[in-house]
């Protein structure tokens, strides 16, 4: 880690300082050129003098000036990076095997501790993430894993932020992309899921055919106290099935239905 305290250079190293500054003004305007350094929006410099950081505080963006010989500068990336995390075999809390990928989005947001703390900062925030993926998801179970894709991602992004915190990296995003398991489980699964669709598709028939029967229990009741009332819905139910098909149709007519209701004008 960067240390606190302020160290300088030494006499010795005020002599080459001084021995190069000598040298680009006797080479000056020529050597100008190799001194004046561009950087951009998006970068920042890590300048190194006898191999110590020059300041705590990158430079850019725009022009830098580094001196021949004695400094070393190291630019450094601040966009955003996407990294995919490759499949990853892991075993639930519920003891179901299953493969997953992710991608993390992160950025350094400190380039110092990006240069100085780590040696590769990328592959290094890339191991991290394929192992606190494992982790995170071998804590839950498989019907967790499947609803709670937000909730999860959450809790791994928060972890790899607070490791990632002294190589000067912020991870924006953590994004589980998809979760494979055996065929044999998606067909229990499957199986399982049409079973419970049949068992409500049966109760919901069922108090259909309660209801039903309720309805049709009330309107015998009504169509008891009302002998012609009866004969009048046959004839409705008659003229009903004849104006949907045009053709002779045979219908059974007891008549002793006829009996009951009687003309009274």
């Amino acid at each position: 880690l960067i240390a606190d305290r302020q160290e300088g250079i030494g006499v010795c190293g005020w002599i080459l300082v001084s021995l190069s500054f000598l040298l680009v003004l006797i080479t000056f305007p020529i050597s100008i050129w190799a001194c004046i350094k561009v950087v951009r929006e998006y970068e920042r410099a890590v300048v190194f003098r006898l191999g110590r950081i020059l300041s705590k505080k990158a430079k850019g963006p725009g022009m830098i000036l580094v001196l021949p010989c004695t400094d070393t500068f190291i630019k450094v990336d601040l966009r955003t990076v996407t990294c995919k995390i490759p499949p990853q075999e892991i075993l639930t809390r519920d003891a179901v095997t299953a493969q997953v990928d992710g991608a993390v989005h992160y950025r350094i947001h400190s380039a110092v501790s990006a240069v100085a703390n780590v040696t590769d900062v990328h592959s290094a925030t890339l191991l991290l993430a394929q192992t606190t993926l494992r982790n995170v998801l071998g804590t839950q179970s498989l019907a967790q894993l499947l609803a709670g894709h937000e909730e999860i991602a959450h809790s791994i992004q928060v972890t790899l932020n607070c490791a990632t915190e002294q190589w000067g990296v912020q991870v924006a995003r953590v994004e589980i992309r998809d979760i494979r398991i055996p065929m044999a489980m998606q067909r229990a699964m499957a199986a399982e899921a049409e079973a419970a669709r049949e068992t409500k598709a049966k109760a919901v028939a069922a108090e259909g055919e309660m209801n039903a029967s309720k309805s049709l229990q009330k309107a015998s009741m009504v169509l008891a106290e009302s002998p012609a009332g009866l004969v009048l819905r046959y004839l409705q139910t008659l003229t009903a099935v004849a104006a949907q098909n045009n053709s002779t149709i045979v219908f059974p007519l007891p008549i002793n239905m006829f009996g009951a209701a009687k003309y009274r004008g």
